[in-house]
Formats: structure tokens, C-alpha cells, sequence
């Protein structure tokens, strides 16, 4: 996990949060995710929420970009578990 100076508040996460869901783009760069969010958020700070939000399988960070993939169905949620094919 990435060392922070200070860890982020809840609202922090969440305004980052809600700004890759909300996004109308399917893969945003950290560069306009920053540009996109309402306040100025420190950069280490940001790679650390990312960094977060991806372990808890809310983003896929990837060469090309940030993805929102976490999705809430429960049927989806139980059909992922069973494993069956759709």
C-alpha cells in the first residue's frame, strides 16, 4: 500500500469516488480525473484513494486509463458466484 503523508478524509474519497462513477467517459486519465474534480486534490493523495478504490474493486487502473467496474446487482453478484454463463 502506498505511504501517504496524511491519510484522506471520507468526503475526499468520496468526491473522487463519485467523480469516476458519474463520469461520462469509460477510461479517464489521472490527469482529467484531476481536471474533472471539483477540488484540488494532492496528487499522492490521489494515487493513494486510486490505489484504494482499485483494491476494493471499485476501479480498474490500467495503461490506458481509470475505469469505474464495481457493480452492485445482486443478481449479477450471484450469477458472478455461481458461475454461470450469461
Amino acid at each position: 500500500m502506498l505511504q501517504m503523508e496524511h491519510s484522506p478524509t471520507l468526503n475526499t474519497v468520496l468526491m473522487v469516488e463519485d467523480t469516476i462513477k458519474n463520469s461520462e467517459d469509460s477510461v479517464m486519465t489521472i490527469a482529467e480525473l484531476k481536471r474533472k474534480l471539483p477540488k484540488q486534490v494532492n496528487h499522492n493523495t490521489l494515487k493513494g484513494i486510486l490505489e484504494y478504490l482499485e483494491y476494493s474493486n471499485k476501479i480498474l487502473v490500467t495503461m490506458k486509463g481509470i475505469t469505474w467496474i464495481h457493480n452492485p446487482n445482486k443478481k449479477l453478484q450471484k450469477a458472478i458466484a455461481k458461475g454461470l454463463e450469461l
